[in-house]
């Protein structure tokens, strides 16, 4: 019986092992098909995931000049807005005095 209960253990155990073993694999291939470029030989082809870094590296070159340029434009715009506030401001006293003169 003890015999018995050490094999079926150690079956287990190997079947255990036989399992992570072949999901192991079936989850490296998966992987390598959504991942970085072949390292096997020389192969023209890109994986899905090498071609997205491509795209982010080549959209962080291209948009890396705009952070001093958004900080000057900010700038100008919160001037704007105050010369706007002003200029809303005195069209505001220009109504009330022309309803003034009216009423008088």
């Amino acid at each position: 019986m003890v015999v018995l209960l050490a094999v079926l253990s150690a079956l287990a155990v190997v079947v255990l092992f036989g399992a992570l073993v072949f999901y192991l694999i079936r989850i490296i291939s998966a992987l390598e098909s959504i991942g970085g470029e072949t390292p096997r030989g020389y192969s023209s082809e890109s994986s899905y995931l090498s071609k997205i870094a491509f795209g982010v590296r080549a959209i962080e070159q291209q948009t890396g000049h705009l952070g001093p340029e958004v900080t000057r434009l900010n700038e100008s715009l919160g001037q704007a807005a105050g010369g706007l506030k002003s200029i809303d401001d005195h069209l505001g006293r220009t109504i009330e005095a022309a309803g003034r003169q009216e009423g008088a």
